[in-house]
């Protein structure tokens, strides 16, 4: 029928949106929601009616856990505060140069603090880089997710159009509830007449007359437990799409922020690429200043202090010089001490020779001395008989 047209044409088109996006999960078709069990109860009412109402209501909890999940999986991150954290970082340092230099120099602690610096950090060149780098992935970010959240807010507005459209085909369907509850009250009314102006005496009749009025009962309870689920369902139609209405409102609004952020963002770096040009440029100029000023501090300082070594030292070497090349060579005392040397030992050796000649003439006489005795002795044993005769002549 012609009214259940619209509300298909817009669940389609949102139904199609999530397909495109990839953010229909499989087997999502097969799982039936709650509500279908009530919407059997009364799709005899008007099957087209219901039928249509259900397909939407059946989506509903898709598009719900959609709009959740992919809103709230659309955060920027904490990448503004590395922008922050890096130029803290240049302006910092920036500070430690003007405070090492404040005293003159620089100690080994303040040397190795520089190096680590740009180990750790980088230069101030490439912090300025990083900062630019960080802020276009940012906006990069931010622009996919502006072009994705207004897909998926379309296509969820498209969803609320079935959803309108199905809370007009259920108050329609109200009125048929409560055109069906008014006859089942008119028809329980009529029977409960007939069983009361009964007169008779047939009891058999009169329980006919009263189980055909139970039966009007019977009908009357279904009908106003189908007129009930009609009503629920129109009112909370009605109130989930009005107050839902509120709750978009505000989604956008935050939406039109975001994208209001994102242009100025972008309007903001492309006409102030140029400062952060400049800032690093004349951040980088001062550090290049700073060990400048620090290499010629360090080359006067060096030539200052080896002209005074050139001074001392210097003096000292050209004396020696002066006094090795106009004094004397070979010491006076140094030859006095090898004649007096001479002079001792050649009256030494004088003195060794008389002494050894006295000692060589008194050995040979004692040698000699010694052999006579001998000889007397060997003499005397031969005379007497009681030895060998021995030739002692020589």
């Amino acid at each position: 029928m012609n009214t259940t047209t619209s509300p298909m044409q817009y669940l389609d088109k949102a139904m199609n949106a999530l397909h495109d996006m990839g953010l229909v999960p499989s087997g999502n078709d097969d799982e039936a929601a709650p509500i279908m069990a009530l919407l059997n109860l009364i799709s005899d009412l008007d099957q087209d009616r219901v039928a249509a109402i259900a397909r939407t209501l059946d989506k509903s909890s898709l598009f719900n856990d959609v709009v959740r999940e992919q809103v709230q999986a659309m955060e920027i991150g904490e990448r503004y505060e590395e922008i922050t954290n890096s130029f803290n970082s240049i302006r910092e340092d920036s500070k430690k140069m003007v405070e090492q230099i404040e005293d003159g120099h620089l100690d080994t602690f303040e040397r190795v603090s520089n190096v680590w610096m740009k180990v750790t950090r980088g230069d101030i060149a490439s912090r300025f880089e990083k900062i630019k780098d960080t802020y276009l992935d940012v906006t990069s970010s931010t622009n996919e997710q502006i072009q994705r959240e207004n897909k998926i807010l379309e296509a969820y507005q498209d969803f609320r159009g079935a959803l309108k459209e199905s809370e007009v085909l259920a108050l329609e369907v109200l009125n048929q509830a409560q055109a069906h509850l008014d006859t089942a009250k008119q028809v329980l009314a009529e029977a409960m007449q007939t069983v009361e102006s009964y007169g008779g005496d047939d009891m058999a009749e009169r329980a006919r007359l009263e189980m055909a009025r139970d039966e009007k009962v019977r009908r009357l309870q279904m009908e106003d437990k189908r007129y009930q689920i009609t009503k629920d369902l129109s009112d909370n139609l009605t109130v989930g799409y009005n107050t839902s209405e509120v709750i978009m409102a505000r989604l956008l609004q935050t939406t039109t922020a975001k994208e209001r952020v994102y242009a100025q963002a972008v309007s903001f770096f492309g006409t102030n690429e140029v400062v952060l040009t400049a800032l690093s440029a004349s951040f980088t100029g001062l550090f290049g200043l700073h060990e400048g000023t620090q290499t010629i501090e360090a080359m006067k300082e060096g030539v200052s202090k080896s002209l005074e070594d050139l001074a001392d030292i210097g003096g000292k070497v050209q004396d020696a010089a002066i006094k090795a090349g106009y004094g004397p060579t070979v010491r006076a005392e140094s030859v006095k001490k090898l004649v007096d040397s001479v002079v001792n030992w050649q009256t030494r050796s004088h003195e060794i020779i008389a002494e050894m000649r006295q000692l060589a003439t008194q050995n040979a006489n004692e040698i000699r001395d010694a052999v006579e005795d001998g000889k007397r002795q060997l003499a005397r044993l031969a005379e007497e008989g009681k030895g060998l005769a021995l030739e002692l002549n020589a």
